[in-house]
């Protein structure tokens, strides 16, 4: 296991400047033999190419919708699919990775549930909430999700947009939508909360559209597991910078992170945040809300409902989980807007790391310098002035 925490870091130890070539294929390996697929039900699968591993994502909607990792050691790696197997969603197995040896990680991320409650006292915190002020959650495993076609899949630009609901009156004009990217190198998005990224991750934006709330002071949080090998995502980590240039008024990261038992310091993969959503699809500084999360639990053995999950790992993997909620007390409930927006990063090794852009530095150095500048300049004309007056004797002479 040490020389495969070695092996990983060296593929993964560059991975701000690293580039990767990517190629998109929609339901891998699925043909004309095998019954149609559900409605709305697809599997992506976008490799990413390095110069000597391979990164698979796939991300799935059968169940509740999942994104899954799985990092190999060789770029001849393949994704297999037992399509009437994993059709049926109880079978182990049925989706693999050959050589199945390549495999130096894997983990999946799953959005199980929506909550709602009912934030009478404005608190922002459903763990001050009374139980009874809970609605109860939707299932996103049992959601029915528009289909990956021309409109909702890029290949050009490596993404992939599912929005869906349930049979309930509150999604008759609303849904849920999930954005999927995948990134060849480093970059960030135009839009906030702009979060960089690089070859070794992926980004999920999570949005709520129209949908109408059975409640009058409604506020929402999202429920996350998270599945993984011997070593699944645990502590959540909060990282604080001076820094607010790409995100305004957020001097945050929150990273949940999967690491050896023996060593806290190696982090084998991530998820990454920055505690804020926005009230509106194009948002100005006023609608940004704070969100914030709970600790990340162990649910021991009790996987998700997710199909991708069932077919990779098994029924009983190792589970995690933590709710993120969206708003302060004081802030505007969920109907002042009817939108809602969040985005997370899924990734690889360590997280990507903001740094001061040349602009900030620019600034700074001018801030900072000129002060300098104006003081050594103003000693320089002190002592030349000093030197050039003469200097009168100490002494008189006695005439």
């Amino acid at each position: 296991m040490f020389l495969s925490f070695r092996s990983s870091a060296g593929f993964i130890g560059s991975g701000d400047t690293y580039r990767r070539k990517l190629s998109v294929e929609l339901n891998p390996g699925l043909n004309s033999s095998v019954s149609p697929l559900p409605p709305g039900v697809d599997l992506l699968h976008i490799r990413a190419l390095g110069k000597s591993d391979t990164l698979h994502f796939l991300f799935c909607n059968q169940g509740a919708p999942t994104l899954l990792l799985l990092h190999t050691n060789t770029t001849s790696s393949t994704i297999q699919v037992d399509w009437p197997a994993f059709l049926a969603r109880n079978t182990t197995g049925s989706l693999r990775v050959e050589p199945e040896s390549s495999v130096l990680y894997s983990s999946a991320v799953v959005l199980t549930r929506l909550w709602e409650y009912d934030d009478v006292n404005n608190t922002a915190d459903p763990e001050k909430v009374p139980p009874s002020s809970f609605l109860p959650p939707y299932q996103l495993q049992n959601f029915t999700w528009t289909g990956l076609n021309n409109k909702t899949l890029d290949p050009a630009g490596h993404t992939a947009q599912l929005c869906g609901g349930d049979a309930s009156p509150s999604f008759a004009n609303g849904s849920l939508c999930l954005q999927f990217s995948a990134f060849e190198t480093e970059g960030r998005d135009q839009g906030w909360p702009s979060l960089l990224h690089n070859a070794n991750s992926s980004q999920i934006r999570v949005w709520l559209d129209g949908l109408l709330p059975r409640a009058n002071r409604s506020r929402f949080s999202l429920e996350l597991q998270a599945v993984g090998g011997p070593y699944p995502l645990g502590r959540v980590e909060e990282i604080r910078s001076i820094d607010d240039e790409y995100t305004p008024s957020i001097f945050q990261v929150s990273q949940w992170v999967s690491s050896p038992s023996n060593s806290s310091s190696v982090v084998l993969g991530f998820v990454q945040w920055k505690p804020v959503a926005y009230r509106r699809a194009k948002p100005v500084f006023e609608d940004a809300t704070p969100c914030h999360h709970t600790a990340s639990v162990p649910l021991g053995q009790a996987a998700p409902a997710s199909g991708l999950v069932r077919a990779f790992y098994g029924s009983k993997p190792s589970t995690t989980g933590l709710n993120v909620s969206f708003g302060i007390a004081g802030d505007p409930f969920y109907a002042m807007t009817n939108y809602l927006s969040w985005t997370m990063l899924v990734g690889l090794g360590h997280p990507p790391v903001d740094t001061f852009s040349p602009l900030v530095l620019s600034i700074m150095a001018v801030g900072l310098g000129t002060p300098m500048i104006l003081i050594l300049l103003g000693g320089i004309c002190v002592c030349s002035r000093k030197r050039a007056t003469p200097q009168s004797q100490a002494y008189e002479p006695i005439n």
